[in-house]
């Protein structure tokens, strides 16, 4: 996975935490336990009145609560108005 993750270094990414929570920003570095380093972090939180973005900055996440890491294409992301979403629900937990 390692290898992956190099090519995501300096790029927006979407990560997904095993307790549901979803993350944007920008990879800045990761470890051999793929603990990440994020910055210009915003969480995303999904509830059934829309989605809120929360500013928070420089962000470390353990590499044992990451669920899902992706890129993110900025052009299609601009182009999505999430204020027109009335009802999105939270991700549930990751259960192994």
């Amino acid at each position: 996975m390692s290898g992956t993750l190099e090519s995501f270094v300096g790029k927006p990414v979407l990560i997904v935490s095993c307790d549901g929570r979803c993350f944007s920003g920008t990879l800045k570095g990761f470890d051999q336990l793929i603990n990440l380093i994020l910055v210009d972090t915003h969480e995303r939180i999904f509830s059934s009145s829309g989605m809120e973005q929360i500013n928070l900055g420089l962000k470390i996440i353990r590499g044992d609560n990451v669920a899902l890491i992706g890129l993110i294409d900025e052009a299609i992301e601009q182009e999505i108005d999430y204020s027109k979403f009335s009802k999105l629900e939270p991700i549930k937990e990751v259960i192994h």
